[in-house]
């Protein structure tokens, strides 16, 4: 996974979106009972999206993307490029 200073993070599989998600989180203070409860799910649950293992629905989009050639990029609300 790609990062930068803003917190742009070029994202090319399941892994790459949790440890974006992971950083994000981190960054803001935030802990991973807080978060799962904020969305409606068990921290366990979001300990595997963090950790790159979720369902084959993730690993399908990112063998398409990489098919089409395409790739997924990540950034906070409000980071504009240049």
């Amino acid at each position: 996974m790609g990062g930068d200073t803003r917190g742009t993070h070029s994202v090319r599989s399941a892994a790459d979106l949790g440890a974006a998600i992971a950083d994000a989180r981190r960054g803001a203070g935030l802990t991973q009972q807080e978060i799962a409860r904020r969305v409606g799910i068990s921290r366990p649950y979001l300990a595997q999206v963090e950790n790159g293992r979720t369902s084959r629905l993730l690993d399908l989009l990112f063998d398409l993307l990489r098919v089409v050639d395409l790739e997924l990029v990540v950034r906070r609300r409000g980071a504009h490029d240049g």
